[in-house]
């Protein structure tokens, strides 16, 4: 028999190792950590779990190697080929301390600033306007749902909700979202905590409407945003002739809850006979399609209203709002459409005489058409003290505070209408107007792309950058927005400006050659604009008397055109400012202050 420990003295390195297992506990611990590693990869995978938990295991299986080597050639030499539960503990111990340790210690360096970073002071922090808590007594108003089985009632539903709106924007004290941001998530899937966030609002009012035949159901509920709490709900299963007292009832339940005191109680909707109320409806929805038959359709439901119940003032006022949009997308001659739209206003201040709409509507009249701000700012304060919170009015105000050159005071307007309704491109659009005027260049700029972000093909607007492009001396950029304003004679005059800008006399002369060719009748005052900013003076003034013989919408901002300033020197400026109205101390003279909401 063979002496074991002789042969063992005489064993290579290799032999050793394999002898006592040393090898075949080595390759088996690989094979099992590699299996391991994997099932970790798989889980993390699924539930999500960090890169770190992989990390972590690959570590400590680096770390179990050497242990489990140890412990292999000890229990060899001794012939013994398992862990007892005692060294099993101190390896399980090693494997979670050696891994806590890389936690930790990747834990600190993720989150420790840089040395160089360290040292600098930290910035000063951003508001973050979602963190900041809504006013309590703040609300937006859903587009309500169309129940009926035909789903065919959507002008009824998004109606019936946009008029509750109305109704709890004419509630002192209580901010209600304006209807374009409030019906922005119309048909999204998103959660009503965070459409509050996003509106910055502690209350949001939805429903759903079905109708059939003479019936119909409203369905309402007020919750609370921040813990998703149905304050109130309610069904209504009544008559279309009940439909106005429903809306009533509702408004006065929000009021209710939200524990608003009011002097006079809770506003009350106007009622009608209920085919009038419908038709008065799909009028509204359809005009704003704003194209040429959608508007002629909108004239011919009004009608049909009005032939139910003349004595409709609310049918009267959005017919003559028709007859304004086609003046203003040149589908209507100006003086054929104001004769009309006046006509409608007329009737319904004869109806209601403190319709607040319709005085707004005769200053947006006096502005654009009368050029006579004075009247304008008689209707407007008119209108404001009917309803002091109503958008739509204080938009037109806006206005009127522009071109009466009250830059601070169409600011702060601009700014309240814009977080009224910050989905609205209309009132960033007008806020630019306000800061490129106020000299505010970049500012405007910003509220002129905000106006693109939210509706792509808005004309004007590029045509508007690529100015202001121009005044800060930027041409090559001014070229790139002009090229991408998507109404012609907008981006055909702006073009004139720029190629003359850039030196190419030819190509400018030839643009507006073409512009004159085309809509000398229409644009009087953006040729007029582009000889002056050519320094053609005499060609200048020949085309703003022809704007003023045509009734230009845009003669009443001559005095504030930064495109006219090569003008100002001229002794043709002035006399021609104080003929039309336009003169500096002619504008100071106008009485006219808003007080916006709290």
């Amino acid at each position: 028999m063979t002496d074991a420990p002789a042969e063992r003295e005489s064993e290579g390195p290799w032999a050793k190792l394999r002898r006592r297992k040393v090898v075949q506990w080595g390759v088996a611990y690989a094979a099992g950590a590699w299996g391991l590693l994997q099932g970790v990869g798989f889980l993390a995978e699924i539930f999500g779990w960090p890169s770190r938990a992989l990390q972590l295991g690959t570590v400590a299986a680096l770390i179990g190697l050497p242990i489990v080597l140890v412990l292999a050639w000890y229990h060899g030499d001794r012939g013994e080929q398992r862990v007892r539960g005692t060294e099993l503990a101190i390896v399980t111990l090693l494997f979670l301390v050696g891994g806590g340790l890389f936690w930790r210690y990747h834990s600190e360096s993720d989150t420790a600033p840089p040395a160089a970073a360290a040292e600098q002071p930290e910035p000063a922090a951003t508001p973050d306007l979602a963190a900041v808590a809504p006013d309590d007594k703040s609300i937006a108003v859903l587009p309500f749902v169309d129940m009926s089985p035909a789903k065919d009632q959507e002008y009824m539903s998004d109606g019936i909700a946009e008029e509750l709106l109305n109704l709890l924007a004419k509630v002192p004290d209580l901010k209600v979202i304006a209807r374009t941001s409030s019906f922005t998530f119309k048909g999204k899937d998103v959660d009503i905590t965070e459409i509050a966030q996003k509106l910055s609002v502690a209350h949001v009012l939805e429903g759903s409407v079905r109708k059939s035949g003479d019936k119909i159901r409203i369905t309402a509920q007020l919750i609370r945003a921040a813990d998703s709490t149905h304050l109130w709900s309610e069904t209504y299963d009544r008559k279309m002739t009940d439909v106005f007292a429903v809306q009533d009832e509702i408004a006065a339940a929000v009021v209710g809850q939200l524990k608003i005191k009011l002097l006079g109680g809770a506003p009350k909707t106007r009622p009608t006979d209920p085919r009038a109320y419908a038709l008065f409806l799909q009028a509204r929805q359809i005009a704003r399609q704003y194209t040429e038959v959608a508007l002629e359709q909108s004239i011919a439901l009004y009608k049909q209203a009005i032939a139910i119940d003349s004595s409709y003032a609310a049918a009267w006022v959005g017919l003559a709002s028709v007859y304004e949009g086609q003046v203003d997308t040149d589908l209507r001659h100006p003086d054929e459409g104001m004769r009309a739209a006046r006509e409608a206003l007329d009737k319904a201040l004869a109806i209601e005489p403190s319709f607040a709409a319709a005085h707004a509507s005769l200053g947006w009249i006096a502005i654009f058409y009368d050029r006579d701000l004075v009247a304008a700012a008689g209707h407007l304060e008119h209108a404001l003290a009917l309803e002091p919170a109503s958008p739509d009015i204080l938009g037109v105000a806006a206005v009127l505070a522009r071109r009466l050159g009250r830059l601070d005071q169409a600011i702060a307007i601009g700014e309240y209408l814009v977080a009224l309704d910050p989905a609205n491109p209309d009132w960033h659009g007008d806020l630019a107007f306000a800061y490129r005027f106020a000299g505010r260049l970049d500012e405007a700029i910003a509220e002129s792309r905000t106006v693109l972000s939210l509706s792509p093909d808005y004309i004007w607007r590029r045509r508007v950058i690529g100015e202001i492009m121009l005044q800060k001396g930027d041409a090559h950029a001014a070229l790139l927005e002009m090229q991408q304003e998507s109404d012609e004679q907008a981006r055909m005059t702006g073009l004139a400006m720029v190629y003359h800008a850039l030196g190419r006399k030819a190509e400018s002369d030839a643009t507006l050659a073409d512009a004159i060719e085309k809509y000398d009748k229409t644009s009087a005052h953006p040729i007029a604009v582009v000889l002056a900013f050519r320094g053609e003076n005499d060609r200048a003034f020949e085309w703003l008397n022809e704007a003023v013989q045509n009734n230009d919408p845009d003669l009443g901002a001559t005095a504030l055109q930064p495109m006219l300033a090569r003008l100002h020197s001229d002794s043709r400026w002035l006399p021609f400012l104080r003929k039309n109205g336009m003169a500096p101390e002619q504008l100071a003279a106008i009485k006219f202050n808003v007080t916006l909401p709290k």
